[in-house]
């Protein structure tokens, strides 16, 4: 970024124009299409205001639409962290209406699948659909399996994921790996998730 401070206007559209940027850029992550949070333009972006706000602005129209500035940056950045908290704890609104939806067709399948089912099927077909495919597929492979076992109670959608990613992490920490790819199993009367670590 170039130093700023010689032009005063223009600093201040280069920053409404940033903090334009940087508010699309946080509803593309918020909305799941972009991977990664914009931390390096906010960073730009709080940089800027850091350096006006020390920064004597003698203009009255400047200082005013500074001010309106910061102030916007203030209410969005409370926002956004309040935002991101959610999603880590899981409880945004929105991924929590698609984690219900998604629940609701894995039962959906997984009664279908039952019903389908002949008495004495094993569940290594189930086990070997999961394979590769994705959380929802393996989370109704890990339901379905539990049924079979006659075991009661089953963890939510999101607690499920919840502890497979800390599983993942710990397993790609502890060998180096690339990936983890886990299947559904059943052994010795219960149903568990084994893992594979993928170089």
């Amino acid at each position: 970024m170039a130093e700023f401070g010689a032009n005063v206007e223009d600093d201040l559209q280069l920053l409404d124009t940033r903090m334009k940027q940087l508010r699309l850029d946080y509803e593309q992550y918020f909305l799941g299409s972009r991977p990664r949070e914009p931390n390096q333009l906010r960073a730009e972006v709080q940089k800027m205001i850091a350096y006006y706000a020390n920064v004597p602005i003698q203009n009255t129209a400047q200082r005013f639409k500074f001010n309106n500035l910061r102030a916007r940056y203030f209410s969005f950045r409370r926002h956004w962290d309040e935002t991101v908290r959610k999603i880590e704890e899981g409880s945004y609104e929105r991924n929590v209406f698609k984690a219900n939806l998604h629940e609701r067709e894995r039962a959906e399948r997984a009664r279908k699948a039952a019903a389908g089912k002949r008495r004495g099927a094993r569940v290594s077909a189930a086990a070997a659909d999961a394979e590769g495919a994705g959380l929802d597929s393996l989370f109704g492979a890990y339901l379905e399996a539990r049924k079979r076992c006659g075991l009661e109670g089953a963890p939510s959608a999101e607690q499920f994921a919840r502890q497979l990613h800390a599983q993942e992490a710990a397993i790609r920490e502890k060998t180096g790996c690339q990936a983890v790819r886990f299947r559904v199993v059943v052994e010795d009367g219960k149903a568990k998730l084994k893992a594979t670590p993928v170089r």
